[in-house]
């Protein structure tokens, strides 16, 4: 099912559905291009804590409906809303839900359509990965309205090359899915049409490991990069050592050498 045919929901600004442990989020502002409102990161918040605690879920997925990802924050909802106190709000809602997706002991894809611009270029880049269609553009446009990309930086920064982020940030320019995936801020890029195959694909294959083993190198991942290289060392040997402590260590290499299919215990 490609994401972008879900049927209009009212007023429900976030979809989900969930199919052989993907927990698939879909955006559901088309009118606005999916723009952050409050009320749209406050769902998609939920939806991520409700996630985090299901055991069904293996690993989540994050789409969009209409004709475009996401357009990056309510300029319009703000704008309605003036002053510090609400604009304080917004922007600590925001960066509470760019590390919640870091944070997430599961795995999270983004399914990439149309535009992916400022705060939802901020989102892109605070997945895990990202499989995006080949039209897919990305930007940090705020510079062109004196509002630059500051809080997208955070995580733009994190997921492509420093001069490439600071390119992006200080000229506001499209760039192309080809160039997002050279630069490192996309992992594939495809054909509109085999979007939702390569995501399926690529979800169920992560979803078939164990799911203690994804929270640990995940957790271990983002936890490393902001270490310096002895402590990331001496980090990642205590996790290793953990790691092979657990049950499901035990069963993956007797699996390997036994040469037969592993059954995860999650433990």
């Amino acid at each position: 099912m490609d994401a972008r045919d879900n049927p209009p929901a009212g007023d429900v600004v976030l979809l989900r559905r969930d199919v052989d442990g993907v927990a698939w989020l879909t955006l559901n502002r088309p009118a606005t291009r999916n723009a952050l409102s409050i009320a749209l990161m406050a769902a998609l918040q939920d939806a991520l804590d409700a996630v985090a605690r299901d055991d069904a879920i293996k690993i989540v997925v994050i789409a969009a409906s209409g004709p475009g990802f996401c357009a990056g924050h309510d300029l319009r909802e703000m704008r309605a809303n003036p002053g510090r106190q609400h604009y304080e709000a917004v922007f600590r809602q925001c960066a509470r839900l760019m590390t919640a997706i870091v944070r997430l002991p599961k795995p999270v894809i983004a399914r990439v359509h149309g535009i992916a611009t400022a705060a939802g270029c901020q989102l892109v880049a605070s997945c895990d990965l990202v499989v995006a269609a080949s039209d897919a553009r990305f930007a940090t446009p705020g510079v062109n309205i004196s509002l630059f990309c500051s809080t997208p930086m955070v995580a733009l920064s994190r997921a492509v090359p420093r001069k490439a982020a600071m390119e992006m940030l200080l000229t506001g320019e499209m760039i192309g899915a080809d160039e997002a995936k050279r630069l490192g801020l996309v992992n594939r890029v495809v054909p509109a049409d085999q979007l939702d195959e390569t995501v399926n694909e690529l979800a169920r294959t992560i979803a078939g490991k164990s799911p203690l083993v994804l929270k640990i190198g995940k957790e271990a991942f983002y936890r490393q990069a902001e270490l310096g290289l002895d402590a990331a060392y001496t980090y990642t040997s205590e996790v290793m050592v953990a790691n092979m402590m657990a049950r499901d260590a035990e069963e993956g290499i007797d699996a390997f050498l036994q040469k037969r299919a592993p059954k995860w215990e999650n433990r």
